[in-house]
């Protein structure tokens, strides 16, 4: 009777230990609420303030300067003015454009329209650019931050400033595209990888991005913990062969808990 009183206790000493672990020892999941969308007073704004805006964007929500920076993963931008007359006129462009603003409307919504050479995708011989699509994915530019990004970029890249400062869209047409959005929440770890652009930068999920590690035997080597901190704090570990700084810093605030989760048991499956 005291050995069955003894493993009884012990019983439910530990089952009161996993019960404290589980609710207090393990970081819990919350999701965030959705980003808040900065207001484009279009109607009110100088030039001046467009062209900030611009570089406000470029260095910030576009992520552009991920891969336009001096470590060479991606041309600089810093001539373009002078650059764009050449590369329209060059054999290999396959683009539209005619004009310097066209020219970079066009790279940042069809990036293959003229890849420089050196800087196409590993096998395609310069033909096809690793560049996203910037209105698309995980970022997702509207056509007034484009507007304002290629106004920053004429500006700073020596050329004249071309664009018109778009003006407002009408009071409803925004705020339906949010509703929408968020009335369709993502189902699949696929979808999960597409919408935040993973396959920008990795080899995931039929995509073949070159710029980070390669995921798709991941959860052979690597715990489901240390998936989910690289991706909610990716500069934590930096994978050998690789530098910091480059994967974005805000999907713990822009995942919800379920797509979060999803893509961790997706990548801890990858083997």
């Amino acid at each position: 009777m005291i050995n069955f009183f003894k493993v009884a206790v012990f019983s439910l000493l530990m089952v009161m230990a996993f019960w404290a672990f589980a609710n207090f020892g393990i970081p819990q999941i919350k999701p965030a609420p959705p980003p808040v969308e900065e207001k484009l007073d279009l109607g009110a704004m100088t030039m001046d303030q467009f062209i900030a805006l611009g570089g406000k964007i470029f260095n910030g929500k576009g992520t552009c300067t991920l891969c336009h920076n001096k470590m060479g993963r991606a041309p600089m931008l810093d001539q373009i003015g002078k650059n764009a007359p050449e590369r329209l006129k060059d054999p290999r462009y396959k683009g539209t454009a005619k004009t310097i603003e066209e020219y970079i409307h066009e790279s940042m919504e069809h990036p293959s329209a003229y890849v420089v050479a050196g800087f196409g995708k590993s096998g395609t011989n310069d033909t096809e650019s690793p560049m996203p699509v910037v209105t698309g994915g995980s970022i997702g530019l509207k056509e007034a931050e484009v507007q304002a990004v290629i106004a920053y970029l004429q500006d700073s890249g020596g050329a004249e400033v071309t664009v018109t400062i778009p003006e407002m869209p009408a009071a409803g047409a925004e705020a339906e595209a949010p509703a929408a959005e968020a009335a369709a929440p993502l189902k699949t770890a696929e979808e999960v990888i597409a919408k935040y652009g993973c396959g920008m930068c990795h080899t995931v999920a039929g995509q073949a991005g070159e710029l980070g590690p390669n995921l798709t035997k991941i959860g052979a080597t690597k715990s489901k913990d240390y998936i989910r901190q690289s991706i909610l704090d990716p500069d934590a570990v930096i994978a050998k062969g690789f530098t910091g700084g480059m994967m974005p810093q805000t999907f713990g605030e822009e995942m919800k808990a379920k797509e979060l989760e999803m893509l961790v048991n997706y990548l801890a499956g990858s083997k």
